[in-house]
């Protein structure tokens, strides 16, 4: 088959846009690298050693969501959490409250760490806001658009730092405490989800009928979910083998994971517009 001069032309322009093109889908299917590492910052000559997880193949800047853990402290449960929210498009970053790494094994070493934050709210917030300064230095972050999630002993934190008036967008309690700080219409700022287990014996009805009132009293922002039937730590695939070990009424709840996971993405959807 001959080609004149123009017609070989042709064809060799079009082979050269289809290989551009080929480049340009390339450059813009770029497969997310979750980066994971750990971030030490220190407060009052304590140490804390978090843990950061973003997608480095993504340049832009994107929202921040805290995750504050469990009494146990920031364990591998904590970091799947962090994990997932990064997974979701965030850079998350799993908070050391605790400081030098503390975890606790036993609900007794559990109580001895966790108890001071309950009875010094002013330093459990010192704690986190050390962590969403430093969080605040990445590049990637977007410190206008900030949330924190937390589990049991951290959804209850969460809801006094919102008490207190913490400047973030949103937080969201998974079958935390629900009563602590008192609550001040001209403090809080914070949009608020709690996703409640029903069956929770650690946060009975009437907690949660007396934090309706006081979030309704002062006209809060909140959206408050109860699973039928979950227990406390209804998010953690871990919580039944815990609560048999030690003999303590946790257990996980799938449906409830799930439903509460999807009410929280939906929240920050709505709290990051």
């Amino acid at each position: 088959m001959k080609f004149s001069k123009f017609g070989l032309l042709l064809i060799i322009n079009s082979i050269l846009v289809m290989s551009c093109h080929d480049e340009d889908k390339k450059e813009t299917s770029t497969e997310p690298a979750y980066k994971e590492e750990p971030v030490s910052y220190t407060l009052d000559s304590v140490t804390m050693n978090g843990f950061v997880v973003y997608d480095s193949n993504n340049s832009d800047k994107r929202p921040v969501v805290l995750v504050v853990p469990e009494w146990w402290g920031l364990n591998e449960y904590t970091k799947t959490r962090a994990r997932d929210l990064a997974k979701l498009g965030y850079i998350a970053m799993a908070v050391d409250m605790y400081g030098n790494g503390a975890q606790a094994d036993d609900p007794k070493s559990a109580a001895s760490l966790s108890g001071p934050f309950y009875t010094n709210p002013q330093m459990a917030k010192a704690r986190f806001d050390a962590a969403l300064a430093k969080i605040k230095t990445y590049s990637q972050a977007d410190t206008a658009k900030v949330a924190a999630v937390g589990y049991c002993f951290g959804g209850g934190m969460l809801l006094n730092f919102a008490r207190m008036g913490e400047a973030i967008n949103g937080v969201v309690s998974f079958h935390g405490s629900l009563l602590g700080t008192p609550a001040d219409k001209n403090l809080l700022k914070a949009k608020i989800l709690v996703c409640h287990g029903g069956a929770d014996p650690f946060v009975p009805k009437a907690d949660a009928d007396a934090f309706k009132k006081q979030m309704d009293s002062i006209g809060a922002a909140y959206t408050f979910r109860e699973y039928e039937g979950a227990m406390h730590a209804f998010t953690n695939p871990n919580a039944t083998a815990i609560g048999e070990k030690f003999k303590i009424p946790i257990k996980y709840n799938a449906a409830a994971d799930t439903a509460s996971w999807k009410d929280m993405k939906e929240f920050l959807n709505t709290v990051f517009k």
